[in-house]
């Protein structure tokens, strides 16, 4: 493993629990340097958290920039943080609920790749944004977070447009059912080890000449059909 002061660093949203922690995890064990952007802090040191509501731009711009002065470089970041919300009718949705999801799942994205731009086009560095199924499967209830997944689509496919001349890569994974909570332990979802493993594959080992623009992986076991609602993500 690296030293601390010549290992590449990784910025990472969201990495209190879930997905986002199984994914810094991986990427501390392969010698990067970890900083963390999150709302409830998980109050461990190789975290590198800074306190940060994604959703307040001058607080995530202050966080972004705080990360780069004192890391002094940024090879990869992965957008991870997400609000799920409430699973309501569009009739019954409150326009709060869609306001912070607009916020805090695509706005704070775009606002995140613009604050670390100079950085990884020093670097030549990663921006990998983690999107769902659930952009391109639509289920009942789920149109405020199916909407931001698909519009996170365009954006990340837009920034590897725009930025591969210059050096950037850009990736969308879109994975589908995963046990992000605490004691879900279903055989018909994907842990969060092996989607963290996947991700780090593509950070760490991924060929430099070449890009993965968006990389879908699902569960290898489905469970029985028919279901509804935010359950038809176990199916594809």
């Amino acid at each position: 493993m690296p030293s601390e002061t010549g290992a590449p660093v990784a910025l990472l949203t969201g990495t209190n629990r879930g997905t986002g922690r199984a994914i810094a995890a991986a990427l501390h064990g392969r010698g990067y340097r970890v900083r963390s952007l999150n709302r409830t802090l998980g109050g461990e040191d190789w975290l590198g958290e800074r306190e940060c509501d994604l959703s307040d731009p001058p607080r995530l711009a202050g966080a972004v920039a705080d990360v780069l002065a004192e890391t002094g470089r940024l090879d990869v970041c992965v957008a991870n943080a997400v609000d799920r919300g409430v699973l309501l009718p569009l009739e019954a949705l409150p326009d709060q609920d869609w306001d912070r999801l607009v916020a805090v799942n695509l706005t704070s994205v775009f606002r995140l790749i613009k604050a670390v731009l100079p950085a990884l086009r020093r670097s030549e560095g990663l921006f990998v944004a983690m999107g769902s199924h659930a952009g391109s499967r639509y289920f009942e209830g789920g149109a405020a977070y199916s909407a931001t997944k698909a519009a996170l689509k365009a954006l990340v496919e837009t920034l590897l447009l725009e930025e591969r001349g210059n050096g950037v890569r850009a990736c969308l994974f879109s994975p589908g059912a995963v046990a992000n909570l605490d004691g879900d332990e279903s055989p018909h979802k994907m842990s969060t080890a092996s989607v963290a493993e996947c991700v780090a594959t593509v950070v760490d080992s991924w060929p430099h000449d070449l890009v993965a623009g968006e990389i879908e992986i699902r569960p290898a076991s489905p469970p029985n059909p028919p279901v509804t609602g935010i359950d038809r993500l176990l199916h594809v």
